[in-house]
Parts: structure tokens; C-alpha cells; sequence
């Protein structure tokens, strides 16, 4: 499962940064985006791929780790879509990074497929203007969790595509 999944993801970064020309750190010539994929480590996914505004690798990634993370009786805040203000999806999406963390590092999940987790949470910088704090939702069992994170991400992905 863990090839078929990094094999996915770095297709999916190549298929999704096409012509993304990205300064190279070390020279002044362009790198692309596949070609920095190729560099990457096992499911480490690159920034070109992974933002608020590209969620299917997430969403690749929790149906990968969703049988370990149902194990979890962990109470956790998830905002439903409905509770979420306008322009506050990035820092809700932060949120569920952050709790989805806390129930990888208490379920013992510490592999390659859950890097995809904490990449994508390393490079979500939301804007938290205006925006209420996590602890201002209700806490959820990991069911209701899951589905209301899923939700979102549907949202979030419809709304780019529009």
C-alpha cells in the first residue's frame, strides 16, 4: 500500500504542476515542479501541490490512514461546514490538521503515509484574522470528525473549481 500511495502522489504532484517554473535555491535556473517531486522523500509533498487551494492529496491521505485513525476515542473539534465564516476555511482546515496530529501522534501513526499529514500542516499558513480559534467549536468523536473534515475538503475543492 505504501508504494501504491507514493507512486500516487508524486504522479499527482507532477500532473498538478504542469509548467509550475520554481526558482531553484542554489541557482538562478528555473526547476519544475516534477522535477523537485523527484527529490522529495517518500510522500513528502511538495508546495506546489499542497495548499488550501489543492486538497485532493489530503484527501488521498486520510482515506489512507482512515482505518488507523477510526481507532481513536479521542473528542476533537470539528467545526461543521456551516459553523465555518466566510474566508476562515484555511484556518477551520488548520484546526483539523492540528487535532488530526494530536490523534496520529496518540494512535502511535508515525509512518509514511501520515508525513503527508504533517507536511500539508507545515505548510498551511492561514490567515487567522477575523477567524475564531479551534476551541471555539464543538468537540466531536473521531466519526463526525472524519466526515465533517471530508466536508470541508469537498467544499474547499468545489469552491476552487468554480
Amino acid at each position: 500500500m505504501t508504494d501504491f500511495v507514493t507512486t500516487f502522489l508524486m504522479i499527482f504532484v507532477q500532473v498538478t504542476c504542469p509548467g509550475d517554473q520554481r526558482a531553484a535555491s542554489s541557482s538562478s535556473r528555473p526547476v519544475t515542479c516534477a522535477k523537485r517531486a523527484t527529490k522529495l522523500s517518500s510522500l513528502s509533498i511538495s508546495t506546489c501541490a499542497a495548499s488550501a487551494d489543492n486538497t485532493r492529496p489530503l484527501q488521498f491521505c486520510l482515506k489512507a490512514l482512515q482505518n488507523r485513525i477510526e481507532k481513536s476515542d479521542a473528542m476533537l473539534y470539528a467545526p461543521s461546514v456551516n459553523d465555518i465564516k466566510e474566508n476562515c476555511e484555511n484556518v477551520s482546515l488548520k484546526c483539523y490538521m492540528l487535532e488530526l496530529i494530536m490523534v496520529l501522534n496518540e494512535e502511535e501513526v508515525n509512518d509514511t503515509i501520515a508525513n503527508c499529514i504533517f507536511n500539508f500542516n507545515d505548510i498551511l499558513r492561514p490567515n487567522t484574522v477575523g477567524c475564531p480559534p479551534c476551541e471555539a467549536y464543538s468537540l466531536k468523536n473521531i466519526t463526525i470528525f472524519l466526515d465533517r473534515l471530508n466536508n470541508l475538503l469537498e467544499k474547499m475543492t468545489a469552491q476552487k473549481n468554480k
